[in-house]
């Protein structure tokens, strides 16, 4: 049974192997599917005939949202749906605000997913297992200066790192910069772990390191893993130790 108005959920990297079975059941239950474009083509196997969806591109995010919020106030069960978690620059930020200003007493769900950190990650083995840090390299809604302040905190930190939307066909010299952040406080060969399409067709890893990291093969399906200074790599994978005595 349904219990909320309104699902904020994560279907995590893209592959329905990867979906908690919480998320799995609601999306088969509910009324209504409300999504952009490629993350409705990643469930569209289980939404069935009955169910009515709602698709939208790049950059509609809140419009999304209000149409969501829309269709649950006519009395519909509705999932809003991200990829990875919802709560990692994902939608449930955007719809509990918008939600709250709208003064509504609509009931929200929010439901996680995998993140693309933490399947990147498993990809490249565990890369992981100490203090990291997550930064976007997207400067459309948080100031770059902010965002190079970050990374230099980060990186003098010390702190594996993790960057989301790292590149794209109009923003490439984000990473150059990033990269030459960390080249200044960080040796040139520590480890950088690279997964395009994660859990998807298609997809591909890269272990290189800061000096040699391949800026032109990232884009923005893309994420990047940054190691610290006790990251290695061995039989294939990074590895970050948490610090047991072996």
């Amino acid at each position: 049974m349904l219990t909320a108005d309104l699902y904020v959920i994560g279907i995590g990297p893209g592959n329905l192997e990867s979906m908690s079975r919480k998320a799995y059941k609601i999306l088969k239950k509910v009324d209504t599917i409300v999504g952009y474009t490629t993350y409705i083509e990643c469930i569209e196997e289980i939404i069935t005939a009955k169910q009515q969806v709602y698709v939208s591109g790049m950059r509609k995010e809140k419009e999304r949202v209000k149409k969501a919020i829309e269709f649950a106030r006519k009395g519909k069960k509705v999932a809003l749906i991200s990829s990875g978690d919802p709560g990692v620059y994902g939608m449930a930020g955007l719809a509990l605000e918008m939600v709250e200003v709208q003064n509504s007493n609509l009931k929200i769900e929010v439901v996680p997913g995998i993140t693309a950190a933490n399947a990147a990650a498993a990809v490249l083995g565990a890369p992981l297992m100490h203090d990291y840090a997550v930064i976007s390299l997207s400067d459309i809604l948080t100031p770059w200066d902010l965002i190079v302040k970050r990374l230099k905190a980060a990186a003098e930190a010390d702190l594996i790192t993790v960057l989301y939307n790292p590149r794209s066909s109009r923003r490439k010299k984000q990473l150059r910069i990033a990269r030459e952040i960390y080249l200044a406080n960080k040796d040139k060969q520590t480890p950088v772990g690279i997964v395009r399409n994660i859990g998807r067709d298609g997809e591909e890893k890269i272990i290189t390191n800061l000096e040699e990291m391949p800026l032109k093969k990232v884009d923005m399906l893309t994420t990047v893993i940054i190691g610290n200074s006790q990251t290695y790599t061995a039989n294939g994978k990074l590895i970050t130790p948490r610090g047991y005595d072996l």
